[in-house]
């Protein structure tokens, strides 16, 4: 967990800026950059289904996949130009994506109660982005203006190449995690991982697979913006305090555990929606002023925001799936959020930053008080709609 966030976490942070300082691009060619995310989303229930499920270990495949990661990282590093640079990154995230329910099915499969210890093993995934964005902000001091003006933050490519080979390699020694599905009884429908759509029939669990992307298109606007946002305005070291947000998730994945037994599923999500329309709403009116109290409160909601939505969420499908189809459910709910809503999400930001735009200076409050309003929205609907259950595990 710890080498999977670090990877994603030592790059991605700062793209936003990398392309604006490197190859001058516009909001919508980066939204372009940012939703090659999604398609690897969209993509990743398709790999999961068809080979984790059925035919390869999972640990055998997530090796495989940070390898070709490593290649194709090294030439993102290399790249010249913005039409050199994109299909690289959207190659690089076909691979990584499906990894993301890969290291969320070996987790599954080897604890005894997932909705206790999950929590507990997931959090070094949220430690080693923040000892990334540590790295790059106060150990290389990339993102300086200076630095960044200079083409450092092209660095992150090449050390996320090294860390992608080194999980590669040590992924071959985590425990040996067979697939569940007979390869006998195999299907078109089950190798693309369509048998866990037999979910959404559970009314409940449509809503929230509804709000799952609903949720994103907003949430796309915090990744794409959030370093640029504080680069724009003249914050120091952005991406170290960016790390605070992951910081409060390591509090707040601690929490969860808790927060799910004495309130259950429906408040921890909401808890998780409303800490977005807060950040949002604290991010417009505090990058009017540079007021640092709401910045940071606004990025230490972070843990809220993640934990209490996605990381349940993830708890909440695995209890729903069954023992047969988790990485196929897991793959399923990736596609929701980090596939088709923000791959609406990246496309929106795009948008409305350019919008907002003028002569280079940015409108951050207008940019900012869409993805409130629009989360708002989405919290209120869930509110209504989705009904309290209790977690229960299919052994």
């Amino acid at each position: 967990m710890f080498l999977q966030f670090f990877i994603w976490g030592c790059w991605f942070v700062t793209l936003g800026t990398f392309l604006a300082a490197n190859f001058q691009a516009s909001g919508a060619q980066t939204g372009l950059a940012f939703s090659t995310q999604s398609w690897g989303a969209i993509i990743a229930p398709f790999i999961i289904g068809l080979i984790a499920d059925r035919y390869f270990n999972a640990e055998r495949i997530l090796a495989v996949l940070h390898l070709v990661g490593a290649v194709l990282m090294y030439l993102m590093f290399q790249a010249q130009d913005f039409a050199q640079f994109y299909p690289y990154v959207l190659a690089y995230m076909i691979a990584y994506m499906p990894t993301l329910a890969l290291v969320n099915s070996i987790s599954f499969r080897q604890l005894t109660d997932p909705s206790r210890q999950f929590s507990f093993v997931r959090v070094w995934g949220t430690v080693g982005w923040i000892v990334a964005g540590l790295v790059i902000s106060f150990g290389f001091h990339w993102d300086t203006q200076n630095a960044v003006a200079s083409g450092a933050l092209r660095n992150t490519f090449l050390m996320g190449a090294i860390m992608s080979l080194l999980l590669a390699i040590f992924s071959l020694s985590l425990p040996a995690t067979p697939p569940t599905v007979n390869k006998a009884a195999f299907s078109l429908r089950g190798a693309i991982g369509l048998d866990a759509l037999k979910l959404l029939r559970d009314r409940n669990f449509l809503v929230f697979f509804v709000a799952s992307v609903l949720i994103c298109i907003p949430l796309a606007f915090y990744y794409q913006n959030a370093s640029p946002f504080l680069t724009e305005i003249g914050t120091a070291n952005a991406t170290g305090k960016l790390t605070i947000g992951q910081m409060s998730e390591v509090v707040f994945m601690l929490l969860l555990p808790i927060f799910l037994l004495r309130f259950g599923i429906k408040m921890t999500l909401l808890l998780g929606m409303l800490a977005w329309v807060v950040r949002y709403v604290l991010f417009a009116y505090g990058g009017e002023g540079n007021i640092a109290a709401l910045l940071i409160t606004g990025i230490a909601l972070h843990g809220i925001c993640y934990d209490f939505f996605f990381v349940s969420g993830q708890i909440y499908t695995d209890s729903k799936a069954g023992a047969h189809y988790r990485s196929a459910a897991q793959g399923m709910i990736t596609l929701a959020t980090y596939g088709v809503g923000m791959l609406v999400g990246f496309s929106a930001a795009g948008a409305i930053t350019d919008r907002f735009n003028v002569n280079g200076q940015h409108d951050w409050f207008q940019i900012w008080v869409y993805p409130a309003a629009f989360a708002a929205v989405v919290m209120v609907l869930f509110a209504l709609l989705f009904r309290n259950v209790t977690i229960k595990y299919e052994r």
